[in-house]
């Protein structure tokens, strides 16, 4: 930027700061030494749109995003100049960017939800506007008058009324089929939990230790690691350990089928997760998310044989979730919660290097090859492999086993219809 134009930008922010209104003329002068300045545009593009001008405004912001595309605000704006063009498949694409690089921004959430209601996708729209209160209300904010921008509460007023609306619905769907299949004292805590999942009611642990960040199961025992007699069908699995040992062995020589654990998000740090000098989480899946595997299972025969013969949890678009998993040396698993206590997590620990180990609150378990252990992870845990050679489990997740059966075949159906509402949005 030339020394004549950076000072014309500068007298320009200092009549924007002060309400100047020399600011408009100040930043058009601006554009007309560099066309292609973000700042310039932006503040004309606001300028357009005060002015009832959406169409100005758009053409503003279209230059500005192609200098500057990692700015939220930026995509915010053009959501709400779509909007003010009722041009709704655009905004919702706008709001869409803006949350992918800022997910805390609320406005733009509640936003996307009024962009969904315009194109009749109710259930989005519903999703947005609950994520949108509960995160915001988490935060302190929308709780009244005081914590609620008034230029926001018309909007606010009507996502709460379409969230709770729809909270209405989907319990209805989710509990009418299951009274009809079920005593209703065999549903008694599946009814607690939709309802705090839905937040009707608050329904969390009693131990803060214990935050699950989708779904919270009332009436379980208070147990991070579960004891082996819960689950009698460890010892068939543990019988082919030398098997799948070998198998797991020979992918790892080969390096053929691994893909990173973690699913990160276009804007999620492998940072936040994983710590070391060099870290990887790697994964050979045989399920995931529901869906079978079969190059997993071809390549593992004898692995493949002893998982079909387990009672493996089937949730459409969600169970069974099962893979080798391959923490490499050197790298840590940082402490984190897992989405939901209807669950514990199963480890058959096949190659263990020294100074490797799973905590689970203050409990270290170190792992040993061959035994198999579970674990809520709803519990504060984190995983570390301290060696200079790879650490490889099989895992798992099963159902906790304190819940009844009934309880197991109405989450099921619970999870197959609601684990939408746990995608970040």
């Amino acid at each position: 930027m030339s020394a004549l134009n950076q000072a014309l930008l500068e007298q320009a922010r200092r009549y924007a700061e002060n309400g100047d209104g020399r600011a408009d003329k100040a930043y058009a002068l601006v554009l007309e030494n560099d066309a292609f300045n973000a700042e310039a545009r932006t503040h004309l593009a606001r300028v357009a749109m005060q002015a009832g001008k959406p169409e100005t405004a758009l053409e503003h912001l279209s230059v500005a995003l192609r200098v500057a595309p990692g700015k939220a605000a930026l995509w915010r704006s053009m959501g709400l100049t779509r909007m003010a063009l009722e041009q709704w498949p655009e905004a919702t694409a706008a709001f869409e960017q803006c949350l992918q690089l800022a997910p805390a921004m609320h406005a733009a959430r509640l936003h996307l939800g009024q962009c969904l209601e315009r194109q009749d996708r109710h259930d989005e729209a519903t999703k947005a506007y609950l994520q949108a209160l509960s995160e915001a209300q988490r935060a302190g904010l929308w709780l009244d008058s005081e914590t609620t921008p008034p230029w926001l509460s018309e909007t606010i007023a009507h996502a709460i009324s379409v969230a709770n609306r729809g909270r209405n619905e989907i319990h209805d769907a989710l509990m009418t089929p299951l009274r009809a299949r079920f005593p209703a004292d065999g549903l008694q805590r599946v009814e607690l939990a939709v309802r705090g999942m839905l937040g009707f009611d608050t329904v969390q642990s009693p131990n803060p230790k214990q935050q699950p960040t989708f779904l919270y199961f009332p009436g379980l025992p208070d147990r991070p690691v579960f004891t082996r007699d819960l689950f009698p069908w460890f010892e068939a699995l543990e019988a082919a350990f030398a098997h799948i040992r070998a198998e797991a062995a020979a992918v790892l020589e080969a390096q053929e089928g691994l893909s990173p654990f973690l699913a990160l998000g276009e804007n999620d740090r492998a940072a936040d997760y994983l710590g070391g000098a060099q870290p990887a989480w790697d994964a050979y899946f045989f399920y995931r998310h529901g869906i079978r595997y079969d190059a997993g299972h071809a390549a593992c025969p004898k692995t493949s044989a002893a998982l079909e013969s387990l009672p493996l949890v089937r949730i459409e678009g969600h169970a069974p979730e099962i893979c080798f998993s391959v923490l490499g040396a050197g790298s840590h698993i940082l402490p984190h919660y897992g989405t939901s206590n209807i669950r514990s997590v199963v480890h058959l620990p096949l190659i263990v290097p020294e100074h490797c180990a799973l905590k689970v609150l203050d409990t270290e378990i170190p792992g040993k090859a061959g035994t198999c252990f579970a674990f809520d992870d709803t519990y504060l845990h984190e995983a570390w492999n301290r060696s200079t050679a790879p650490r490889v489990i099989l895992l798992m997740d099963t159902w906790n086993p304190h819940l009844t059966e009934i309880e197991k075949l109405a989450m099921a159906e619970v999870v197959a219809k609601t684990g939408h509402l746990n995608t970040p949005g």
